[in-house]
């Protein structure tokens, strides 16, 4: 739950420094303002999977290989002020901070000098400060301010356009300075971090300024980051793909090694059988976070849709490609069961409509986890003057005061596991098709979605 913000945040700093490099090109600017994106998402992601551990062997190697690139932030960000401000006498200093920063990183890799251990919070491991970490602290306050400092005396010269952008670009700066406050859980105080929140507020600023200076369209930037997203994702489960086809013959020949005595045990039992299972857990998480990106560019894209390309879709057809599409953990498909299946036909978009059926499957699996309990029914009937589909599950239910906005956009009630823009999104399609959806539940014991089509001269016979 913990970890869903922070990686929401590195996501999408990730997403923007690629599109600035890819539209843009490998300029001094593009490249300094990718290293701040990386080292930023790096960060945070890095969090996101720490506060998921509860190993401690696996959350000290997370802590030390998290902290690498952390070292390396404030630099960063001190370079991207450099460049935009191209101050090109300031370069000799960023590099010398480049290499203070290194040096920090061989304390953290050789030793407990920078990094001591973790502490164990409320929200999981998080890193103990060791007795060199001050100076990094001490690096992170110098060169930053240095570099507001630069970037504050070139607005005060700059043309009105540039001015403009220098300041909501000083602005969000000092906003993602804030994320500092971080560094009081390395000294043992007890809080949630809250960096995340201060990086999403600069990232909303800087946001502010690209849009109001024409600098990115809002949809270039969804298309390209589904694009920039995808490739690596497809690569890593072919990746993954491979090891699933060699791992089982590695592990095998480690153990036949160990049982005759040609090695000695290195690798931990339970950590063999994490391994063993890592390929598969790795496709599903690809899949999952696929299919979120696929629905988060759809929902984007909403208002624009070419309802030209509408056409009549089988609804049976379509409930059977979700099915087949949609991303289950184990034991999840089973206790998904399809009831009276009378098919019609209706008029709009088959990929809508399958990412509509995501969103039902997805809050009604959350559901069932949450209650411990439950299944979930599939039906649809034909009518006179509308189809019906029913999506039915008898999970934890919506209580009562919760029910009248659950179609409101972003309104969530999953304490940081969601962002309440999937059942919003079921109502705009279900409006674009010419149809509607309801709700109607009683908490701990059921939830029902009645989704309702126009009838369409050519009705698909079961």
């Amino acid at each position: 739950m913990y970890s869903i913000l922070p990686a929401v945040v590195a996501s999408i700093f990730l997403a923007y420094g690629l599109y600035v490099v890819c539209t843009k090109g490998f300029t001094r600017i593009g490249i300094s303002f990718l290293v701040l994106c990386i080292t930023s998402a790096f960060w945070q992601g890095t969090w996101a999977f720490l506060f998921t551990l509860r190993d401690p062997h696996m959350a000290m190697f997370v802590v030390k290989f998290g902290y690498l690139l952390i070292l390396f932030l404030p630099t960063s960000l001190y370079h991207f002020l450099t460049e935009i401000c191209e101050r090109t006498a300031e370069r000799k200093y960023v590099y010398t901070s480049y290499a203070f920063a290194a040096i920090l990183a061989i304390f953290l890799l050789g030793s407990d000098l920078l990094v001591s251990g973790y502490y164990q919070y409320f929200w999981g491991y998080y890193p103990k400060a060791g007795l060199l970490h001050p100076l990094h602290v001490l690096q992170t306050v110098i060169v930053v301010n240095r570099g507001l400092y630069i970037t504050y005396r070139e607005q005060q010269v700059a043309e009105l356009g540039k001015r403009i952008k220098l300041r909501l670009c000083i602005g969000a700066i000092l906003i993602y300075f804030f994320a500092a406050v971080d560094y009081l859980c390395n000294y043992g105080i007890e809080f949630y971090p809250p960096g995340v929140l201060f990086i999403a507020v600069s990232l909303g600023v800087m946001s502010v300024a690209i849009v109001r200076h024409h600098l990115l369209d809002p949809m270039t930037v969804a298309s390209t980051v589904g694009h920039e997203m995808r490739t690596p994702l497809t690569s890593i489960r072919m990746l993954a793909k491979g090891m699933e086809q060699f791992l089982p013959t590695l592990l095998e020949g480690y153990r036949l090694a160990v049982e005759h005595g040609l090695l000695a045990p290195s690798i931990r039992p339970d950590t063999v059988k994490q391994l063993s299972k890592a390929t598969n857990s790795i496709t599903q998480e690809v899949d999952r976070t696929t299919v979120v990106i696929d629905m988060m560019l759809a929902s984007a894209k909403l208002d624009r849709i070419d309802t030209d390309a509408f056409a009549s879709h089988s609804v049976v057809q379509l409930v059977d490609e979700a099915l087949e599409r949609y991303p289950f953990e184990q034991g999840e498909r089973a206790k998904i069961y399809l009831a009276v299946m009378e098919d019609y036909a209706f008029f709009g978009s088959d990929r809508l409509f399958v990412f509509v059926l995501f969103n039902l499957l997805k809050n009604s699996l959350y559901a069932l986890k949450a209650a411990s309990k439950g299944e979930i029914s599939i039906s649809t009937t034909r009518s006179g003057k509308f189809n019906v589909l029913c999506f039915t599950d008898t999970g934890a239910g919506i209580a009562a005061n919760v029910l009248p906005h659950i179609f409101d956009a972003h309104y969530t009630t999953k304490k940081g596991a969601g962002s309440g823009i999937g059942l919003a999104f079921c109502h705009q399609v279900m409006a674009v098709f010419g149809g509607s959806i309801r709700c109607e539940s009683m908490a701990g014991e059921y939830t029902r979605f009645t989704l309702e089509f126009p009838v369409v001269a050519a009705t698909v016979q079961a």
